[in-house]
């Protein structure tokens, strides 16, 4: 979070307008435009966990991280800034929940890439804050516009659920494959066997699926969960619960707050910031896993095939093997049978 993204650069166009204003910041923030933004007031509400770390580290409390925000997040703020996410539901349920906190009358501007579909926030808010585009620049657009009623909203409407080997699957907004299983954890649950023991660490949890499954046909594993998303540590959370499973689910950005060593590491790791190509995640995962595993236990991931994961594995663990494949994904398989590197 140095540089400027695009949106934030759009929006630095406009700053002598938020000077006076007490700005809620919210929606996709990857940089940290609203801890240097001047204005009357700042505030961030964030579903991510890593951008909350950095934000929180210079606005303090003034920074708050979590599925829903709460009165005490919005405070006295009188404006929105909402950066778009890839996600429209993602959108839909954090513009839903901020503005049924906001003060009706309160101005609203969102700003995001155009190849995002931020234009699609005109159509979803026409009813309660109707919007105008008020600049484009950096292929992005910029809107703005007045909250004229507050929306309801509850949050218990918004979970959805599908059925996976026989296990009920927990799922909201912004979570990926909400709606279904995707081809790259299924690849990957096809190499977990039954009886499987010890401590197991699923990263990037998402719905819980990995986790769940391996779970239920190896009931002696002992599982913590974690991902940077609130609602992934949410439908985690409610993936184990709706199955009678015992775990531990935390938010952590990687390792961040991840304490012990495990027998597995479990992860289909993302490869977009936004929507953006980023394998940094990734990275910190392979390189990080080392401290976080007992002598003999071993990291599986699963990734798209064309990725460079190989040439890391084998630089952190000295080896790894293909366990499972298809044309466009692989699973890696990588043991900790040495000491780490001092």
């Amino acid at each position: 979070m140095s540089a400027w993204t695009p949106a934030s650069e759009v929006l630095l166009r406009h700053s002598d307008d938020f000077e006076n204003r007490r700005v809620l910041f919210a929606g996709d923030l990857q940089d940290d435009l609203p801890a240097r933004l001047e204005t009357a007031g700042s505030r961030v509400h964030t579903q991510q966990y890593h951008h909350w770390q950095t934000l929180s580290a210079q606005m303090g409390e003034n920074a708050q991280f979590g599925l829903v925000a709460d009165a005490s997040s919005v405070a006295d703020c009188d404006t929105l800034i909402y950066y778009w996410p890839k996600n429209k539901p993602e959108a839909q349920f954090q513009l839903m929940n901020l503005l049924s906190l906001l003060p009706q009358g309160s101005d609203l501007f969102v700003i995001g890439e155009n190849r995002s579909g931020v234009r699609s926030a005109e159509q979803i808010l026409a009813d309660i804050a109707p919007l105008n585009k008020i600049d484009s620049a950096r292929r992005c657009g910029l809107y703005y516009g007045k909250l004229e009623s507050r929306p309801a909203f509850d949050a218990d409407g918004w979970w959805g659920e599908y059925q996976s080997e026989g296990l009920t699957i927990k799922t909201l907004p912004g979570v990926f494959s909400r709606d279904g299983l995707d081809t790259g954890s299924q690849l990957l649950l096809s190499t977990l066997t039954p009886h499987t023991k010890g401590k197991v660490l699923d990263v990037g949890c998402g719905a819980g699926v990995l986790a769940a499954t391996l779970i239920s046909h190896s009931p002696k594993v002992r599982l913590t969960l974690c991902d940077v998303s609130a609602p992934a540590v949410e439908a985690s959370r409610a993936t184990l619960a709706a199955n009678g499973f015992e775990g531990e689910v935390l938010a952590s950005n990687v390792y961040s707050d991840i304490s012990g060593r495990f027998d597995m590491i479990l992860s289909n790791p993302p490869f977009h910031e936004g929507r953006q190509t980023s394998l940094d995640a990734a990275q910190t995962l392979i390189r990080g896993a080392i401290r976080h595993l007992n002598i003999g236990g071993e990291l599986r991931i699963v990734a798209n095939a064309f990725l460079p994961y190989a040439t890391v594995l084998d630089e952190v663990f000295g080896n790894h093997e293909v366990i499972a494949q298809t044309g466009r994904f692989k699973v890696y398989r990588s043991v900790h049978s040495r000491r780490p590197r001092r």
